[in-house]
């Protein structure tokens, strides 16, 4: 059967070897031949298992002794991820920063410990565990138990916690796995306690009734910074969860109480949360406002609860008499104001919320009812007593659950609390002082605003996984207390002997030594009466994650690991949560330890997607990593969006995204590439707008590295000794001596004086000692940009020196020397050897970035040890110092070899203005100016890059004889020959973009010179301009160019072309012609109903002919008039 004309046969996929070694071995790069790509697949398999098995990532891997020089270690803790997390591209970047540093350090030779872990995440993990439960047997963890529940949980913890672990390994973590903690493990947990208990000994850690910020959907208090808050401008709904309705914010309701005395005096109030009036014991007026001062002290009728007690009282610190009213409504118990003026007038706090944010007993017949609910039922019934004013717009700040999304609620409770102020001051100073470094700076604001103005941290949640507070309260049978107590009760308003009352509260490290205490503080009443239970709440997470530095090297024991291995070096993790996690450890290891955790703290920014929106799964543009390493069809991008949890709604949308963005979905691009692509972000400051064509880019990077190695592998004999010198350590004569690699003369010609007899390098031609400096610069530019976490001057300096420096050029100046007649053996083997010290360090200063490939290919170089029992890996080697290579540092050679590549450039951008064929390489003519460096070193180095047969260095252009075109690059002139150019095929396809771009401007300029153009927005007028001149400039280089390939025609060649253009132009002429009356015939008489139907489908076809035909026209015209010579 015949192939249909027009569509191209699509090319097979290639399919990727499979790597067949057994996990834990070191694969086999000798037998198995060197793929002609690279894979990602295949480059990234067995490495990591090898890696792990053989003990690489274990600090004492080499040496078992103990390092007490602080400078000779690295230590670093993971942020420990949530246990029942994913890997993200937060995660992502964690992982490329911080095993990017950690293997730059252990290159370097320091004994290295990444310690890896993960988070108990209490709200997180019991909530995926309740709904499992729910889902699976339509059980809730109450009809189970405490202990029946939490035996469920540990048990999903190990068949599906370590997912994320697994998933780090993926992106080549180089954690030490055999010291991998989890904040819920038995040390952890003695940890935890015995920081409890110390803090609560200092009288750190205190129990007392407060407001918490309660969230209704997960039932347990939350702290202040896992509150999310929105400004509310204008009135707005918001879903709510558990909430069928939206309900409205950014409103404020105002209603009316009477007097109890004279129900028709009334006094308006004002407030956003009108069902909490319901909790409502007084309304406070200021004490000399004129309307309201005879009614201080006074009763109110509470309009919907009758028999609750209310009056009116004076505060000159809560009232402003000149806002509103004048008075305001006092609910002790679910507002902050209202709770210190509560304290103040020693008012009753009458809580109105169950755990669940249905109202309870105190409510009255609202009891049982959802808030919100509440909220629209007390409006209605308001409005029948005729109490109801209405309502205005407020501006308001809401606050959310940053876990669950629900409205946070003002609720008091009896809880835990730390005392943050004084470790809050000693990590101000820390900062202050320059003791504690964070970087970037700017983040120093955030550090110091939130510390100076912390409160107090509530600790207790309501939850029954996690660690569970080892507080006990005290139980007496039969207690009398005294009246000093019960005055001190009254005063603070508990009840004595109650859960609110913190002298019946012991922390103990256990229930014995609880009872302990109990008896010892009541030591007047019978030990038998007393007995101790423990608190049913368990700690915030992050109380735990704040003792990781140093719970997990085995504190409160005095380990060896705490001994060597804290405090660690630097702490890394994301600027979100500077104020969760890492201020929490610096003051809880200054009180526990008197000692910082670390001396440096990294903050890496946020990812966004590559318009820098925050990446949400409704808006589609949500990026999994792992898609992103092993690649994944568009298709599948819709699928997971139809499978998972996003609402139905929302389906559209996210689609829409994402067919926008990944038309054919996401190619495979490696952990590599994923990770490097992310270190070329990172500047100091600012977010991460990811764009996956960045990743792709650095995919075909290690494309790159991997032809450029297979190039070198090939120009290696079998037996080529691999050099002693290197680029990560001086050899022993450099050392003795002292000396450069090469020396240069004034008119820059190598000497080779001075060289010991056995140097390696001393038959080094230009090309070796140019990309030897190059080498070196790279190698700088590398240390320094790890030394200031500038990881994109790393990736900067990596790239410009594979691609643009190595690739680009080096590799093609040597090609002579390896293929050509000329060269000698010495200078073939020194090529060799500058080869491999490129390929070696090169390689080693990618490693960090780019563990997988840079192994791969390492191994693959020649010297490698090859055996079952190696441990050679490119991971231990040493990473490349500029000590080391300052012997190639060479200004001179840099700056001629740059002039020459200036040459190659612009003749390079002559042959594509001419379009002359690679195999045409005619001799090439270099004009210098007198002041002009003499280019005659770098010749061959021209001739080759510029692909021309020989460079020819002239003083005067007039000895040229052959036909050329001309360019200058700084003090040179270049003359290319056009000896085998088609002249008037150029000029054709120059007039015809000429015209093209003379046509878009002209368009412009009559739409510019039309009377309705003057209505054009601005913004479009400005654009246009710049059109305009942009096409005014490339139609002068194309009419510059014509001139010259004209001018190099003979005026035969000029007439033949001219006839054949009038020829060409008279049958196009014909032929738009014939067109235009065909399209003209096709129209209906005017009469004709059809007529205006297929007027309106012809009329575009019509005006493209007719211009056509108008334009044409003018070209012949143009052409009879045109002066030949």
């Amino acid at each position: 059967m015949a192939k249909k004309k027009g569509k191209k046969a699509t090319k097979a996929p290639k399919v990727a070897p499979v790597d067949k070694t057994p996990e834990g071995k070191k694969k086999d790069v000798v037998s198995q031949p060197m793929p002609t790509e690279y894979f990602p697949s295949y480059v990234e398999a067995a490495w990591y298992q090898w890696w792990e098995k053989c003990g690489f990532f274990k600090p004492d891997f080499k040496d078992k002794k103990e390092e007490k020089d602080f400078e000779s270690k690295f230590v670093m803790v993971i942020p420990p991820p949530n246990v029942t997390g994913t890997l993200h591209l937060g995660h992502t970047l964690m992982c490329a920063i911080e095993d990017t540093i950690t293997r730059w350090q252990r290159m370097c030779g320091k004994k290295t410990l990444w310690l890896p872990g993960t988070d108990h995440a209490g709200i997180a993990t019991q909530s995926v565990v309740e709904k499992k439960l729910m889902r699976e047997r339509k059980q809730s963890r109450r009809d189970l138990g405490r202990e029946k529940f939490l035996e469920e949980v540990w048990k999903w913890k190990e068949e599906s916690g370590s997912h994320i672990c697994r998933q780090l390994r993926r992106l080549g973590s180089s954690c030490d796995w055999t010291r991998e903690a989890f904040t819920m493990d038995k040390q952890l947990n003695k940890a935890v306690k015995e920081a409890f208990c110390r803090m609560y000994e200092k009288k750190l850690i205190y129990r007392k009734a407060r407001l918490v910020n309660w969230s209704c959907q997960l039932q347990t208090a939350i702290s202040d910074v896992e509150v999310d808050k929105e400004d509310i401008d204008n009135p707005k709904f918001f879903k709510v969860p558990g909430h069928e309705k939206k309900v409205e914010f950014g409103v404020i309701h105002k209603f009316k109480y009477p007097m109890k005395e004279d129900p028709s005096r009334t006094i308006t109030v004002a407030t956003t949360r009108i069902e909490t009036m319901l909790g409502d014991v007084a309304v406070a007026v200021h004490p000399t406002d004129a309307r309201y001062k005879d009614l201080i002290g006074k009763e109110l009728q509470h309009p919907l609860i009758p028999e609750r007690k209310m009056k009116v009282i004076a505060d000159d610190i809560l009232v402003d008499p000149k806002f509103g009213t004048g008075a305001v409504k006092i609910t002790p118990a679910h507002d902050h104001n209202d709770f210190e003026c509560g304290m103040r007038h020693k008012l009753p706090f009458i809580n109105l919320l169950n755990d669940d944010g249905t109202m309870n007993s105190n409510a009255g017949k609202y009891k049982g009812m959802k808030r919100f609910v509440v909220r629209e039922k007390i409006i209605e019934d308001l409005k029948e007593l005729g109490l109801y004013v209405g309502k205005d717009k407020n501006k308001m700040v809401l606050g959310f659950c940053s876990r669950s999304g629900d409205v946070i609620e003002p609720v008091i409770r009896p809880q835990w609390w730390v005392d943050c102020k004084d470790m809050a001051r000693r990590s101000v100073e820390a900062v202050e002082t320059g003791e504690l470094e964070v970087l970037p700076e700017i983040h120093k604001k955030t550090w110091y605003h939130f510390l100076k103005n912390i409160q107090p941290w509530c600790i207790s949640r309501q939850l029954w996984w996690g660690h569970r507070i080892p507080a006990y309260f005290i139980k007496i049978k039969g207690y009398n207390p005294s009246a000093e107590e019960l005055k001190k009760g009254e005063a603070e308003g508990y009840i004595v002997g109650s859960d609110a009352d913190a002298n019946f509260w012991v922390a103990a490290r256990d229930e014995a030594e609880a009872t302990k205490k109990a008896t010892e503080r009541f030591s007047k009443c019978d030990a038998k009466d007393i007995s101790v239970h423990q608190d049913e709440d368990v700690l915030d997470t992050w109380f735990s994650s704040g003792l990781f530095p140093f719970s997990t090297m085995g504190w409160p024991d005095n380990t060896q690991d705490v001994k060597e291995f804290f405090p660690g070096h630097l702490l890394e993790t994301g600027h979100d949560i500077i104020f969760f996690w890492v201020a929490r450890m610096v003051m809880m290891s200054l009180e526990l330890m008197d000692v910082l955790p670390f001396k440096t703290v990294y903050l890496h920014p946020m990812v966004r997607d590559k318009l820098g929106r925050k990446m949400s799964k409704s808006r589609g543009n949500v990026v999994d990593p792992i898609h992103v390493m092993e690649g994944v069809s568009l298709q599948k991008l819709l699928d997971k969006i139809q499978k998972g949890n996003l609402p139905k709604s929302e389906h559209k949308s996210a689609m829409i995204a994402q067919r926008k963005d990944f038309p054919k979905g996401i190619p495979e691009c490696g952990a590599d590439a994923l990770r490097y692509g992310l270190m070329t972000y990172m500047k100091q400051g600012g977010s991460i707008n990811l764009d996956i064509n960045v990743v792709v880019s650095c995919r075909h990077f290690c494309n790159k590295l991997w032809n450029a190695t297979k190039f070198a592998l090939s120009m290696f004999d079998k037996d080529f000794k691999v050099p002693k010198t290197s680029a990560s350590e001086l050899s022993e004569d450099a050392k003795r001596e002292s000396i450069s690699l090469i020396n240069f003369v004034s008119c820059c010609r190598p000497t080779r004086s001075k060289f010991p007899k056995n140097d390696e390098l001393k038959s080094a031609s230009i090309a070796d000692m140019w990309i030897l400096n190059k080498l070196h610069k790279c190698i700088v530019d590398c240390g320094e940009g790890f030394t200031s976490y500038e990881f994109a001057k790393v990736t900067t300096a990596t790239m410009q020196f594979w691609l643009y420096e190595f690739c680009d050029f080096y590799l093609e100046m040597i090609k002579p020397t390896f293929y050509g007649k000329d060269s000698t053996p010495e200078q073939k083997l020194c090529a060799q050897r500058t080869l491999y010290i490129c390929i070696d360090a090169g390689l080693r200063l990618l490693h960090p970035l780019m563990p997988f490939v840079t192994e791969e290919l390492w191994q693959r170089l020649p010297g490698r040890d090859h055996s079952e029992s190696s441990q050679d890996s490119i991971m231990l080697s040493r990473y490349p110092m500029s000590s080391a290579s300052k012997r190639w540092e060479s200004s001179q050679t840099d700056a001629l070899v740059k002039l020459a590549i200036n040459v190659v450039k612009e003749t390079r951008s002559l042959r594509e203005r001419v379009k002359m064929l690679k195999s045409n390489k005619p001799v090439l003519y270099v004009k210098q100016a007198e002041s002009a460096k003499d280019l005659s070193s770098v010749s061959s180095i021209i001739a080759t890059m510029a692909l021309a047969s020989d460079v020819k260095l002239i003083s005067d252009a007039k000895s040229i004889t052959e036909a050329s075109i001309r360019g200058i690059t700084g003090e040179y002139e270049i003359f290319l020959p056009l000896k085998g150019v088609k002249l008037d095929e150029l000029c054709l396809s120059y007039e015809k973009k000429l015209e093209n771009i003379q046509a878009l401007a002209n368009e412009i300029v009559t739409k510019q010179n039309e009377a309705k153009y003057a209505k054009t927005p601005e913004h479009i007028k400005v654009r246009d301009k710049e059109k305009v001149a942009q096409y005014g400039k490339e139609a002068k280089t194309y009419e510059d160019n014509l001139r010259m390939f004209l001018s190099k025609m003979s005026a035969e060649e000029r007439k033949v072309m001219h006839e054949g253009k009038i020829k060409t132009t008279t049958a196009n002429i014909a032929k738009y012609k014939n067109a235009l009356e065909a399209l003209e015939k096709k129209l209906p008489d005017k009469s004709d109903k059809s007529y205006k139907k297929v007027y309106s489908k012809l009329t575009p076809k019509i005006k493209k002919a007719k211009n056509n035909l108008n334009l044409t026209t003018a070209r012949l015209e143009r052409l009879k008039t045109t002066d030949l010579k």
